[in-house]
C-alpha cells in the first residue's frame, strides 16, 4: 500500500473529520456525518481507497536526485 494523500490533504481531512464527527456526536448534524470517521482514518494512514482506484494521488513527486552517483 502506498501513500496516495499528501500532508496538507491529511491535515483537510483529519481537521474536517474532526469537525464532522464533533457535530454528529452533539446530534447538530445527521447521522450522514458519522463519515467524518472515515476522513480521519484515511487522513492518519495517509492512503485513500479512492484515489488509489483513480490513480490520483496528492503527494509531492519524489526525486531521484542522489540516483546513479557513486
Amino acid at each position: 500500500m502506498q501513500l496516495n494523500i499528501g500532508s496538507t490533504d491529511r491535515i483537510t481531512r483529519i481537521v474536517i473529520g474532526l469537525v464532522l464527527t464533533a457535530l454528529a456526536a452533539a446530534n447538530i448534524l445527521g447521522p450522514w456525518a458519522w463519515l467524518g470517521v472515515v476522513l480521519m482514518a484515511t487522513g492518519a494512514i495517509g492512503w485513500c481507497p479512492p484515489y488509489a482506484l483513480f490513480g490520483w494521488s496528492t503527494c509531492t513527486p519524489q526525486s531521484d536526485a542522489g540516483a546513479g552517483k557513486a
